[in-house]
């Protein structure tokens, strides 16, 4: 089939009459066709992803106004919410809201490995493995030479190893943060079984963790995401669930050529989402990168300008 491109080439070979008497129908399941964009989340993704934002910015807000409730922006965001707390409490209903997202994905990978009938060997080995893979650390390798100008920018396929970090980031922080906010919430059950002397560890470990998890959060991964020249200044992939065509070439070329040799890749292209959809999305996002942006300054002033 040939390229739009290509027929305005060949068109114009036979003069301006040519082109003039073009049919509109000829032409339109073409214009369709390139409007097409590559579904790369679901419906569920997406809305999972968007509780886990709303969620993780609610815990770090109610969070960080605790911790650093000496500063004069922690206590008006405190005195904002309520108080100190209805602030603990909105916390802990956050944290219900992360518990039971992080429940839901992992139900959701059960399903989806038993309706497409593969074994666990093919889900965490396979080529689309969110597992760290050698060729994960062959990548890293040759992303940092190409951030020297020493090498070619490497081949990524379906997840790269900075998305496969951010996935696992997770595990690890409803492991850590989420094991020791349970026992702070439920003290009298939890010193049942450790000596009570771990209730003021879990204090620490609940409090570095979850600084360092907003810190990580509103920097690496938002720079990741959004701030990369080729992103920059938002990509609403997560919240829309589509990628343009070019941008899965760019991006993720490997898969791109995988899903073109299997012939499959027109089974993942659907229309773009309207217009109101995008700037509802982008509006969502914004806040979202506001807010976050806004707690590492307060970060930084509370642990350098205003520590006590």
């Amino acid at each position: 089939m040939a390229m739009p491109d290509q027929e305005f080439a060949d068109g114009a070979n036979y003069g301006s009459v040519a082109i003039m008497t073009k049919e509109p129908a000829a032409v339109a399941p073409r214009t369709i066709a390139s409007r097409l964009e590559f579904v790369r989340f679901t419906r569920l993704h997406r809305t999972l992803h968007a509780c886990m934002i709303v969620s993780f910015l609610t815990l770090a807000l109610t969070g960080l106004s605790l911790k650093f409730s000496y500063t004069p922006w922690a206590f008006r965001l405190a005195h904002l919410l309520g108080g100190f707390e209805t602030a603990g409490f909105i916390h802990r209903l956050a944290a219900l809201v992360m518990f039971g997202t992080f429940a839901t994905h992992l139900v959701t990978l059960i399903r989806d490995k038993r309706r497409s009938q593969v074994s666990w060997r093919s889900v965490l080995l396979g080529p689309n493995t969110l597992l760290p893979t050698k060729r994960d650390a062959h990548e890293f390798v040759g992303t940092m030479k190409w951030f020297l100008g020493r090498g070619p920018r490497p081949d990524y396929g379906r997840w790269t190893y900075w998305e496969k970090f951010d996935y696992f980031a997770v595990f690890w922080g409803i492991l850590v943060i989420g094991s020791t906010g349970l026992t702070l919430w439920f003290p009298v059950f939890f010193t049942r079984f450790v000596p009570g002397a771990f209730i003021n560890v879990a204090t620490i470990i609940h409090s570095d963790e979850a600084l360092l998890a907003t810190g990580f959060i509103f920097t690496v991964h938002f720079f990741n995401t959004h701030l990369r020249p080729e992103k920059f200044p938002m990509d609403t992939t997560i919240f829309t669930g589509h990628m343009p065509l070019n941008e899965l070439k760019r991006d993720k070329p490997r898969e791109y050529a995988a899903l073109l040799a299997a012939g499959e890749l027109e089974q993942h292209l659907e229309e773009p989402q309207p217009a109101v959809i995008i700037k509802a999305i982008r509006a969502f996002a914004w806040v979202a990168l506001a807010i976050g942006f806004s707690v590492v300054v307060w970060i930084v002033y509370a642990m350098i300008f205003a520590y006590r």
